[in-house]
């Protein structure tokens, strides 16, 4: 039988949705909501995954702002504008836009970014909350990745889950959300030995490498719920270049009970997520304005 497939547009929509009504409501109604998007030079890679965001803010009514600052500028310069955006009263959220030039420190910029304005939920000190069970604002691709799970409608509690990858915005985020929820969590990397002893007991698996094809069929277990957070482009037999994720998708489809296809899974959501987040930040930001 073959995997259910774990549709992240709608999924996305409906996130989207809450949005919306979310900012229709009190204390969202009537205020002006403005995202900046900073990047150094331009990055065709990533111009896809802008496209998304400038298209979701537009529809929800959000002021898009890109901002890109020369090929050539330093790490300094890019830390005064992140402070320049953080005095600014009337700006609700600050997007960093990767890759980075080489040699920039991204976890210092990172920190630079204020929490209250840290729609991506990278800073420090919003990685932190999650720690302790009260995440604020997470990382918009760790949210995603175990909302989609969650669509599968398969309890996270007592469940095995593994997460292959341990970044600070993706992998660990994960473990810890899950965590939260009751699962067991392991987390796999590039020094784990027998991958394939953690996949095979994973009810939940999360797979964050950028590896293709890294996850087979026999890695995993009947009926699992597998999240495919990778992407990467390839180039087929006949020329023709497509994503993929980390999953081999074929074998998978085979064995797992739920998969997330990419593209259109952890993707959309990702980008609903950002939303979601740019949302919380202004209701937060509202309630440290002082009354008059």
């Amino acid at each position: 039988m073959a995997a259910q497939r774990l549709d992240g547009a709608a999924r996305a929509a409906g996130i989207l949705g809450e949005v919306r009504a979310d900012l229709a409501s009190p204390p969202l109604r009537g205020m002006r909501l403005r995202l900046a998007s900073v990047s150094v030079g331009s990055h065709p890679t990533g111009s896809l995954y802008v496209r998304n965001q400038a298209r979701a803010c537009a529809d929800l009514g959000i002021e898009f702002l890109p901002m890109e600052l020369p090929a050539d500028s330093d790490e300094d310069a890019l830390v005064r504008r992140i402070q320049e955006l953080n005095a600014d009263p009337d700006l609700t959220g600050i997007l960093l836009q990767r890759p980075f030039p080489p040699g920039f420190n991204a976890r210092r910029l990172q920190a630079k970014v204020h929490p209250d304005k840290d729609v991506e939920g990278m800073n420090p000190a919003n990685l932190g909350l999650i720690v302790y069970g009260t995440p604020r604002l997470a990382p918009c691709t760790a949210l995603a990745a175990v909302d989609l799970a969650r669509a599968s409608a398969v309890p996270f509690k007592g469940r095995e889950a593994v997460v292959i990858g341990h970044s600070e915005i993706v992998g660990k985020p994960i473990a810890f959300l899950l965590l939260n929820e009751f699962a067991t969590a392991t987390i796999a990397h590039i020094e784990t030995r027998d991958l394939s002893l953690h996949t095979r007991k994973a009810d939940f698996l999360f797979v964050a490498v950028g590896r293709p094809g890294l996850v087979r069929g026999e890695m995993v277990k009947p009926g699992a719920v597998v999240i495919d957070i990778g992407i990467s482009r390839v180039q087929g037999p006949g020329g023709e270049v497509r994503t993929v994720g980390d999953v081999e998708e074929e074998s998978v489809a085979r064995v797992a009970g739920f998969l997330s296809p990419v593209p259109g899974g952890v993707g959309p959501v990702t980008v609903a997520m950002l939303m979601r987040n740019t949302a919380a930040a202004a209701r937060l930001q509202t309630a440290k304005v002082p009354s008059r």
